[in-house]
């Protein structure tokens, strides 16, 4: 709070807050903009039928988008398709070697991989838009309570309402990358931030005062409420957890001058992967349970997916899901994280760490820490994830928090970020400002 209010005093910083609340206020007002062709009458009358969100793909969707897909708004995508893409495009790092290449060259080369990923978006953002309109007009994204939500099931009608989701999205995307140029933390971040807060804190509030139907308890609100902070402590410890590798560079002489011969660290998290393997493993064992919306509730198949994988509480579903977080997160810190060209650049500028010979035996050092750290991060993701659930089912509180324990974790992860930056910015503006003052102080004699 004091780095907000110092950051409020200083009238750059107070611009760039500014700004960004003026995006995000644009953000939101577009998530209630229903997409033309929509029934938004009939819209409203599905979501109020349904019970809660559901922790599939959709409920996920939902999730990053503020509750704007079931609304089918112009934003009914959010950010969803750029986050996917973002992530794919890193993944394809190990595949594709010219994406490596890319991410070696660097600035240049990240801007080129920028480039790949908003190609990708633009296509996943059709991919989602016209797999949200055909199941909308179903009635499966509603959970069949109801349909006729398209009226106008024409080819050219929908194509109509594709182009204008797509187009949220390619907005959306514009709208981020403004807030990280001209406003204050990383915008897509921002974004999903407050999408999730949008979403999900209403529906912490309703276990208090209940919902159409049903009557709330405090008892319960207060349960969950003291959980989720619990959890949010351990997140922001964890986060803000280091694993210091000590590093000294030897000395050495180029040119006339000497280089060298200082000490330092090299910091490695304890949860590199971040928040990407809960979302991943979400995002893969949703696709069963959208396959089975198209198929016959009589078939054996289809019966199965929707009591173990469209269940997130059944035993199947959390098995399944906690071993792809601990595939996902140590698959993902391998790609992010290469022990090999660490050692190399450190065996470049002179670095080695002490006890051990610089090159291979550094290389596979640090492989045996980001293990160990790939281990403890791993209990912590399935911890964080799946404690929420466990804990819902153990004192049978009729409520559905979706993604509750990865909703802390990004949470917790953006507001970190973005105080981390506002503190650091400052900081910068307050020295430079010291510098201006001492300058016209020698100007004046």
């Amino acid at each position: 709070m004091r780095t907000l209010i110092q950051a409020f005093k200083t009238k750059e910083l107070r611009n760039k807050i500014l700004f960004t609340l003026g995006i995000i206020i644009i953000y939101r007002i577009g998530s209630f903009i229903p997409t033309p062709g929509v029934d938004y009458t009939v819209v409203q009358q599905c979501v109020g039928n349904m019970s809660s969100t559901s922790e599939n793909f959709i409920g996920l969707v939902n999730l990053f988008s503020g509750g704007a897909m079931l609304q089918l708004s112009i934003f009914a995508l959010g950010v969803m398709p750029y986050i996917t893409a973002s992530i794919v495009i890193q993944l394809l790092r190990v595949v594709i070697p010219r994406f490596e290449a890319l991410h070696k060259e660097g600035q240049s080369g990240e801007a080129k991989l920028t480039q790949y990923t908003r190609y990708l978006t633009i296509g996943l953002a059709v991919l989602q838009s016209t797999t949200i309109l055909v199941t909308a007009r179903s009635g499966a994204l509603f959970n069949y309570q109801c349909s006729q939500v398209v009226p106008d099931g024409s080819v050219w009608n929908l194509l109509v309402m594709v182009l204008i989701m797509t187009g949220g999205t390619g907005l959306i995307m514009w709208m981020a990358e403004l807030i990280t140029d001209k406003g204050l933390g990383q915008g897509m971040s921002i974004l999903i931030f407050m999408s999730i807060c949008s979403g999900f804190l209403p529906q912490l509030w309703e276990i208090g005062w209940g919902t159409k139907g049903t009557d709330g308890n405090w008892g319960k609100f207060a349960t969950v409420v003291g959980v989720l902070l619990v959890i949010m402590i351990l997140v922001v410890y964890v986060e803000l957890s280091q694993r210091r590798i000590p590093v000294q560079y030897t000395r050495r002489m180029i040119g006339r001058k000497m280089y060298g011969g200082s000490s330092t660290y090299l910091p490695l998290k304890v949860n590199m992967s971040g928040v990407i393997p809960p979302i991943f493993a979400s995002s893969i064992l949703a696709v069963p349970t959208l396959i089975a919306q198209f198929g016959n509730s009589d078939q054996s198949w289809v019966k199965w997916i929707n009591s173990n994988l469209a269940n997130t509480t059944s035993v199947w579903y959390i098995a399944l899901y906690a071993l792809m977080i601990v595939f996902f997160c140590f698959f993902y810190t391998e790609i992010t994280f290469n022990p090999d060209e660490t050692a190399d650049n450190m065996k470049q500028y002179g670095g080695f760490i002490p006890g051990i010979r610089a090159g291979s035996a550094t290389s596979r050092y640090l492989s045996y820490v980001m293990n160990r750290l790939n281990t403890v991060g791993a209990v912590y993701l399935l911890f964080v994830a799946l404690i929420p659930t466990v804990l819902i089912m153990a004192l049978n509180l009729n409520t559905k928090l979706p993604f509750g324990g990865t909703t802390i974790l990004i949470i917790a992860g953006v507001g970190l970020d973005t105080l981390r930056q506002a503190k650091a910015q400052t900081e910068q503006f307050q020295y430079a400002g010291f510098l201006f003052e001492g300058t016209d102080h020698q100007e004046g004699k």
